[in-house]
């Protein structure tokens, strides 16, 4: 069964949105090359709020990428842009979709 991570969090004060984007691009093949990975989306809410949404072929799969990912320094700019006390990691397990 496919998991769905989610990772609210807020950005640092006086973060630079369009600095941060690239920093989230720069993180793709990062990623990409995590097994298990299906599908990466980042939100933005209107009050400031983002959310990284990752879609992994299995709950295992999406342990070991968190893993991963923050061990690998190409990783370490995107960040350090997040407010680290206002994130919040969480993974569901997906039950339906409608493409």
């Amino acid at each position: 069964m496919q998991s769905i991570e989610q990772v609210s969090f807020r950005l640092i004060p006086g973060a630079d949105r369009a600095g941060f984007l690239a920093h989230a691009h720069a993180t793709e093949a990062v990623v990409r090359r995590q097994p298990g990975f299906v599908a990466r989306m980042l939100t933005e809410s209107e009050d400031g709020g983002w959310t990284d949404i990752v879609t992994w072929a299995s709950h295992a799969d999406a342990m070991a990428a968190a893993e991963a990912v923050m061990a690998d320094p190409a990783f370490l700019p995107f960040v350090q842009m997040i407010d680290g006390p206002s994130a919040r990691m969480s993974h569901a397990t997906l039950v339906w979709q409608l493409k």
